[in-house]
């Protein structure tokens, strides 16, 4: 604990509490939107959202792939992980994509069939949760 993971319907209740008899706060319409995951009760995991938003969500509803989303503004993903390489091409804020790897600030970042690098201070879902 704590620890990343991604919302894996295109539909997931987030509840006021660890249980089905808790009101429903949000309803998260974002399938791969990352969050993390902050405790667990049973099968219930308390959840942050890339906003701040915190709420429970059943664990069936959540994935351990590792996904991003772009912050800010719009960010330049680069062929390797320097600022000087190879521009392939530029996602907005609120762009989700699929995390790799990640070394010495920048994480390699895929999004559909495309994939190139990003520094690591423009996406939320990486790093140390």
């Amino acid at each position: 604990m704590p620890y990343w993971a991604s919302v894996q319907k295109d539909e997931a209740f987030a509840r006021a509490g660890p249980m089905a008899t808790y009101q429903i706060e949000w309803v998260f319409r974002r399938k791969h939107l990352p969050v993390k995951v902050i405790k667990r009760y049973g099968a219930w995991r308390q959840i942050v959202d890339p906003s701040g938003w915190t709420g429970w969500m059943h664990s069936n509803m959540l994935s351990r792939k590792r996904t991003a989303i772009v912050t800010g503004s719009v960010i330049a993903i680069r062929s390797a992980p320097r600022d000087n390489a190879r521009l392939l091409w530029r996602a907005e804020p609120g762009v989700v994509g699929e995390l790799g790897d990640c070394e010495k600030g920048w994480c390699e970042f895929a999004v559909d069939k495309r994939a190139g690098w990003v520094r690591q201070d423009q996406i939320w879902g990486a790093g140390e949760p």
